[in-house]
C-alpha cells in the first residue's frame, strides 16, 4: 500500500513540497484552511507540472498520475487520518504553528513524525504546546523551490529523539532530497545564517557606495557562485590555502559589516510595499517578461544540477 504524506500549507513552499512528494510516488494530502487556499495551491502545482511537461521531465500521462496523487483537505482530522509522515509548511508564525502541533499531537498516533519546514523558528519552541510527544517534532527545512533544490536541513529540538532525526533523514532520502543533519538548533540553521551573512555584506557594499546593486549581484553570479556547487566555503578555503585565507581574514574581518539590525534601504522598500517580485518592484523592477525569464533560467540550471546528481549516483 502506497504511503501517505500530509503537507500543511499551499503557498510557495507547501505546494512545491506536495508536488515533489507526489512526483516521487507518494499519496499526498495538501492542507489549506479553506477552498480558496487549496485552489491557490493547485494552481501553483499545475503551473509547475506544465513546466515539467515542457521540459520533457514527464508526459501528459505522468502529469495526470502525479496530479491524481494529490488531494486537498481543510481540517486537521483529515490530515491525521491514515497519514504516515507530516510536513508543515505554514506561515512563519510561532503561535500558528504551535496551534497546529497541539492539534496534530492529539490526533496522530505517537509514532507519526511531525516535521516543520520553518526557515528558522525553534523546534523546541514549536514543541512547547505539544506536551505529550515533543520528541516527535523536528525541523525539515526545504529550500525554495523544493522540487528543484535537493537540500533539506534536519534540525532537532531539545526534546527531539535521535530516532526521529534518523527517520526524518530517511524520509527525505525517500523523496530524493539530500538531508543535512544538524547537531543542535540555532537561529536560521545553517543555510540562512550563511545566506543572510552574504546579504548583509552585499547591502553594506551598496550602502557605502563602493558599488551598485547590479555590480554586487554580478560579482557573485560570475565568480565564487560558479565554484560553490562543487566546493563549499570551508572546502574552498582548503583549496585556496589556509595560510592565504588566514592572512586575508586578519585584515578583512575587522572591515566587514557587523550591523545587528536591518538596513534602512531595505526597511524603506518594505514601508513602500515594494516587496520584490510579489509586488513587481524591490531592489529591481519586475514585469511578467523579466520575471518569467529569470524563473526559467533558474529552473533550467537547477534541473541541470539534478541531472548531474543523478549521474553521480
Amino acid at each position: 500500500m502506497r504511503e501517505t504524506i500530509a503537507v500543511l500549507g499551499t503557498g510557495v513552499i507547501g505546494h512545491s513540497v506536495a508536488l515533489l512528494c507526489a512526483e516521487k510516488g507518494f499519496n499526498v494530502k495538501m492542507y489549506g484552511p479553506n477552498v480558496e487556499a487549496l485552489e491557490l495551491g493547485f494552481k501553483g502545482i499545475d503551473g509547475d507540472l506544465d513546466r515539467l511537461v515542457k521540459e520533457n521531465k514527464t508526459d501528459e500521462s505522468g502529469r495526470r498520475d502525479i496530479r491524481d496523487r494529490i488531494s486537498g483537505v481543510t481540517t486537521t482530522k483529515e490530515v491525521a487520518d491514515g497519514v504516515d509522515f507530516v510536513i508543515e509548511c505554514l506561515p512563519e508564525n510561532l503561535e500558528l504553528k504551535q496551534k497546529f502541533y497541539k492539534e496534530l499531537d492529539e490526533l496522530c498516533p505517537k509514532e507519526i513524525i511531525l516535521s516543520s519546514s520553518t526557515s528558522g523558528l525553534s523546534p523546541t519552541a514549536m514543541a512547547e504546546t505539544a506536551t505529550k510527544h515533543p520528541e516527535r517534532i523536528v525541523v525539515a527545512h526545504f529550500w525554495n523551490p523544493p522540487h528543484l533544490v535537493p537540500l533539506v536541513e534536519v534540525v532537532p529540538g531539545e526534546k527531539t529523539s535521535e530516532e526521529v532525526v534518523d527517520k526524518t533523514c530517511q524520509w527525505m532520502e525517500k523523496i530524493d532530497r539530500v538531508p543535512v543533519r544538524m547537531k543542535k538548533e540555532c537561529l536560521g540553521f545553517i543555510g540562512n545564517r550563511l545566506q543572510f551573512a552574504l546579504l548583509r555584506e552585499a547591502l553594506y557594499i551598496v550602502e557605502q557606495g563602493y558599488a551598485d546593486i547590479e555590480a554586487v549581484d554580478k560579482t557573485v553570479e560570475y565568480s565564487f557562485a560558479r565554484r560553490l556547487p562543487v566546493t563549499g566555503p570551508i572546502k574552498s578555503a582548503d583549496l585556496g590555502g589556509l595560510d592565504t585565507f588566514s592572512k586575508i581574514s586578519n585584515y578583512l574581518f575587522k572591515d566587514l559589516c557587523n550591523y545587528d539590525e536591518s538596513f534602512e534601504m531595505l526597511e524603506d522598500l518594505v514601508a513602500q510595499e515594494k516587496f520584490g517580485t510579489k509586488s513587481r518592484e524591490g531592489f529591481y523592477k519586475w514585469n511578467d517578461e523579466n520575471l518569467q525569464s529569470i524563473q526559467l533560467k533558474r529552473a533550467q540550471l537547477l534541473n541541470e544540477f539534478l541531472q548531474r546528481d543523478a549521474q553521480v549516483k
